[in-house]
């Protein structure tokens, strides 16, 4: 497991099955997720100065992690993200 805060399997606790097969059977899933994982990691470079980013940029940034994760709390049918 890495080090990145926010890890779609620490936010659904309990759903790391469910979102693996998924992602094997839904292809529109499988790219929220991997959005999710690109964006998140985007965040986790800026906010340890590897790859810096203005606050706007990183403000969207959030932004688009939160919208995201809705979008896959939806679709595994939980009612909010942990």
């Amino acid at each position: 497991m890495s080090n990145t805060p926010h890890e779609l399997y620490e936010e659904f606790p309990g759903e790391a099955e469910n979102i693996s097969a998924r992602r094997l059977k839904d292809a529109h899933f499988a790219k929220l997720t991997d959005r999710y994982h690109e964006i998140n990691r985007a965040i986790h470079r800026a906010e340890t100065n590897i790859a810096p980013l203005d606050d706007m940029d990183a403000i969207e940034l959030r932004k688009e992690r939160m919208r995201l994760k809705d979008e896959i709390a939806k679709a595994l049918g939980t009612s909010e993200p942990a």
